[in-house]
């Protein structure tokens, strides 16, 4: 018996040892997972991120996700998408246009055991995917994106069919008017007021992070939702909303399918060949 203790303990440390290898030649990782024990990133600026920012909302998601469909987009090494699968969705789709990425979270889903299906795509392709997905997950990328108020459009017009999740960085004010439809040209007062939607241009690096490019305050982020016709449900985090997909207001016109669905792609055929 001891001997046959002592194998196991030496096949539980070669899987350890297999599985920190392979979490090293992936590194650096933006998740922090746990792998069997092993963090994925145990000196991660932002501490034990983002586990630590999901407890703070986690309550807005429905625990029981079955028969459901989810759509990560910007999944990054797939934290979300693994903890939606963990709440019963039948479909999980994580999609990101970093591979390094992509292989982080493939590797997570294949130690966790959870079923997830990632693939590289970003947030202008998801009319590639040929379908809607009841809860869609769009967490910490508006603001790593030059054109943002296209990407929600293009997740209303594409892929939201119900709930979306949404996630930015914030900055400014955090003060929320109530707008008029209108004001005169000549107006000016209002782009100085504390509760104005405004956003951040970031021309160089912000946080040392090239990829920064839009910040908006409290008031731009809500009105943007609105603005691509998201129904704003609950503010359960500072940066995190829950919405609604509802019709789009009349003045925003129809984005374009920037790359239409293609025969072969395993949504589109999973959409014609069986139940949603």
């Amino acid at each position: 018996m001891s001997e046959r203790r002592r194998a196991n303990g030496a096949d539980l440390a070669d899987q350890r040892a297999t599985i920190r290898r392979r979490i090293d030649e992936l590194a650096p990782w933006f998740h922090n997972i746990d792998l069997n024990g092993i963090p994925t990133a145990p000196d991660h600026p932002l501490n034990n991120y983002p586990t630590w920012k999901w407890r703070r909302f986690a309550h807005a998601v429905p625990e029981d996700l079955s028969g459901r469909t989810v759509l990560d987009i910007g999944c990054n090494a797939g934290f979300y998408a693994l903890e939606m699968k963990r709440r019963g969705a039948d479909l999980v789709v994580g999609i990101d246009e970093d591979e390094r990425y992509l292989s982080q979270a493939r590797l997570a889903a294949e130690v966790t055991g959870l079923e997830v299906e990632f693939r590289q795509l970003s947030v202008y392709d998801v009319a590639r995917l040929g379908r809607r997905f009841d809860l869609g997950m769009f967490m910490g990328v508006l603001y790593h994106l030059r054109h943002p108020l296209l990407a929600l459009d293009l997740i209303h017009e594409h892929v939201a069919d119900d709930l979306v999740l949404f996630q930015t960085m914030q900055r400014g004010s955090e003060v929320v008017w109530e707008l008029e439809e209108d004001y005169g040209f000549w107006n000016g007062s209002i782009f100085h007021y504390a509760g104005f939607p405004a956003m951040y241009f970031i021309e160089q690096r912000y946080a040392g992070d090239p990829s920064n490019w839009w910040i908006p305050n409290r008031a731009c982020a809500e009105a943007m939702l609105r603005s691509a016709g998201f129904e704003i449900l609950q503010h359960p985090e500072d940066e995190v909303y829950l919405c609604r997909r509802a019709p789009a207001p009349s003045m925003r016109p129809a984005p374009p399918a920037l790359r239409q669905p293609h025969p072969d792609d395993a949504m589109t055929a999973r959409r014609h060949n069986g139940p949603e």
